[in-house]
């Protein structure tokens, strides 16, 4: 490096550099040589700093931020040596993101429905270079995760810079709720807290609730006691394709949560959806949406663990019925059933049989809805798991669709962790 850099450097290993080199963000603990202070200055690392990443030859590799007490590292914001790491850069960021969305979304939107980024994210973490960073808009208010120290303390100047760009492009934004209560936290040494961001000089934003609207369907969203940010907004245009499927039939969401598949089902002509979730607390607030949107009469909601309940249904057909069967539209959207490498035979059983479930149900002509969101458990895994389904079931499968997570969840090649999410439509012939 023929520059004098003022950041501190930390030295790593060749099998780091090949990772960064092929697009990876990511220095993992065993690949860091050593950590040296800053060539300019004589500044030492510290948690939570601005580093450079070099070979130990001397070649500069990118720019990222130290966390010490993280099996990650450092991870990358920046490959090139002309950024510095300051105020504007993370501005500038905050615009790409946001322009991003604007580009992606901003034409999509249902007639007569509200702009598609109304509710959206608006950084996902390393795919828009703000690593540890979940900022999801729903409406008049941004609700923001970090989970990593070197984003938390960047807060400062992060949440600024957001707030500043949104409202500069016209957005009405109350502020940013931060649900900084995940898990992952501890694994940085950080401490658990939720509240609204103190932004200086504003006024007191209100209650941490909205009324969201996505694909024309509101939803009452407790943004305090919800999970992750208060819903789950990377199926908007999957959700939006079993609506376009769903006119005429009978609809089983299965895994319904707060109801956005069974919502948009109903929304989309459907004879009757039956929604079922393990979660009391979740069925009610679909059952309350349902309400909200005028769909309460072709709805009915059920508390019940999902693969003993589609067993009971294959098992008494007079149940089917009074479930409001038999069902000619099955949706599965399954919490994710590994979050770890080593687990993933287990989980692809799990989605074998539930599919296997689904296809017992499903007469001739009937559409399956499925999906994945474990990164773990990629496309491949699931088709095969799918296929393996419909041969113990004895059914042939037809597929109309392939999708993925919406593209305000960036997928960016070369970091595989920001491709999680997989989605197919299928019907049996």
């Amino acid at each position: 490096m023929k520059q004098l850099r003022p950041y501190p450097q930390a030295v790593v290993t060749k099998k780091a550099a090949r990772a960064i080199s092929a697009g990876h963000p990511w220095v993992f603990e065993g690949e860091v040589r050593s950590l040296e202070p800053s060539p300019a200055t004589g500044e030492a690392a510290t948690n939570g700093c601005v580093v450079d990443v070099r070979e130990e030859k001397g070649t500069y590799l990118g720019t990222g931020l130290l966390s010490e007490q993280s099996k990650i590292r450092v991870r990358l914001v920046t490959r090139n040596a002309n950024d510095r790491v300051d105020d504007a850069f993370w501005r500038r960021k905050a615009a790409w993101a946001w322009d991003y969305r604007e580009c992606v979304m901003g034409a999509r939107a249902l007639p007569g429905a509200e702009p598609d980024t109304n509710c959206c994210r608006v950084v996902f973490s390393e795919a828009d270079g703000f690593p540890g960073l979940t900022v999801d808009r729903y409406e008049d208010v941004l609700v923001s995760q970090v989970g990593t120290v070197g984003m938390e303390r960047l807060r400062p100047t992060v949440c600024p810079a957001l707030l500043d760009t949104l409202r500069g492009r016209g957005q009405a934004i109350r502020g940013i709720y931060e649900r900084n209560d995940i898990a992952s936290r501890a694994k940085e040494g950080l401490p658990s807290y939720t509240g609204w961001w103190p932004e200086p000089g504003a006024c007191d934003p209100g209650e941490p609730s909205v009324v969201a609207r996505e694909n024309g369907v509101a939803y009452a969203l407790d943004l305090v006691h919800s999970q992750k940010t208060g819903f789950f907004l990377d199926q908007k245009y999957n959700r939006r394709a079993v609506r376009d499927i769903a006119a005429g039939r009978r609809v089983l969401d299965c895994f319904s949560h707060v109801g956005p598949f069974g919502l948009n089902a109903a929304a989309g002509g459907a004879a009757f959806v039956r929604c079922v979730d393990i979660s009391q607390a979740a069925c009610d607030l679909a059952a309350a949406n349902a309400r909200l949107n005028g769909l309460e009469d072709v709805m009915g909601f059920t508390c019940a663990n999902v693969f003993e309940y589609l067993d009971a249904l294959i098992a008494d057909k007079r149940r089917r019925t009074e479930e409001g069967g038999p069902f000619d539209l099955i949706v599965l959207d399954p919490p994710a059933f590994t979050k770890s490498r080593k687990n993933v035979s287990a989980a692809a059983r799990g989605y074998r049989e539930i599919n296997n479930q689904a296809l017992r149900l499903l007469p001739r002509g009937g559409y399956l809805a499925t999906c994945s969101c474990s990164h773990f458990m990629d496309a491949d895994r699931l088709k095969d798991a799918v296929a393996q389904a419909a041969h113990d079931a004895n059914v042939q499968l037809r597929q109309v669709e392939e999708r993925q997570q919406a593209p305000d969840h960036p997928i960016v090649w070369g970091i595989p962790e920001t491709h999680y999410l997989d989605f197919l439509i299928f019907q049996v012939v």
